[in-house]
């Protein structure tokens, strides 16, 4: 169950495409996994391109009899010929040691410039992403008992749960969930369940450890997670 979502304002942010690349594609993946912020979404549009087509109309002196919101609803909803092309093609996936996990459609584009997996410590495995200006980006595999070393943030971190569920000490997260830390948060995420969890995650700065013998890596932190 979804209970992590967006907020309000970075919705309408996102909507209004005023939020960072790197956001937007966090929020628009979740989007895609969550029928609550789908629906909020739509609202959203078609409220947002209701004012600015009243706007015009009082610009422009119009008097028009149209129903603006009739007419939003129609340019946002798809056609349904577009809709059965939209179910029949097949959603983008990733493999780890066999096991396939399915994306959201907004992360798809982004599979052919994922680099392999490579071991980070005990159970975790991590795929970077190649994301051009966006910033650093990874998919993170937890297996059973896999754990990142508690740590901070020198900038922010954005991560959507993309399959099984986490904690960290602040609280559990589970498959869609939307997390966004900053360096006001302290957490150490780790997987217990049998299936573990695969999470994509943006950095815009290295991490900084807070615990323990990994503070040692702190130097080196620009490294991991990059």
């Amino acid at each position: 169950m979804i209970n992590f979502h967006p907020t309000q304002e970075q919705l309408v942010d996102f909507v209004e495409g005023n939020c960072s690349a790197a956001l937007a594609l966090v929020v628009s993946a979740h989007i895609d996994m969550c029928p609550k912020c789908q629906k909020q979404t739509s609202i959203l549009q078609a409220s947002i391109g209701n004012q600015a087509l009243s706007i015009d109309s009082v610009t422009d002196g119009a008097d028009l009899n149209v129903n603006f919101g009739s007419m939003i609803a129609e340019i946002t909803s798809l056609p349904a010929a577009e809709q059965i092309s939209v179910s029949k093609r097949e959603a983008p996936t990733i493999e780890l040691d066999g096991r396939k996990f399915t994306l959201p459609r907004a992360l798809g584009r982004y599979v052919e410039n994922t680099g392999s997996w490579s071991h980070l410590l005990g159970n975790l495995w991590q795929a970077p992403v190649d994301m051009g200006e966006i910033g650093k980006a990874n998919f993170i595999y937890m297996q059973k008992g896999g754990r990142v070393p508690e740590h901070t943030h020198r900038g922010n971190e954005m991560t959507l749960v993309i399959d099984g569920e986490f904690s960290d000490g602040v609280s559990d997260y589970d498959t869609g969930d939307f997390i966004l830390m900053n360096e006001n948060h302290v957490h150490a995420p780790h997987s217990e369940v049998n299936e573990g969890c695969l999470v994509f995650s943006i950095v815009d700065a290295p991490l900084h450890f807070t615990s323990g013998i990994a503070r040692l890596l702190n130097p080196f932190s620009h490294l991991f997670f990059k």
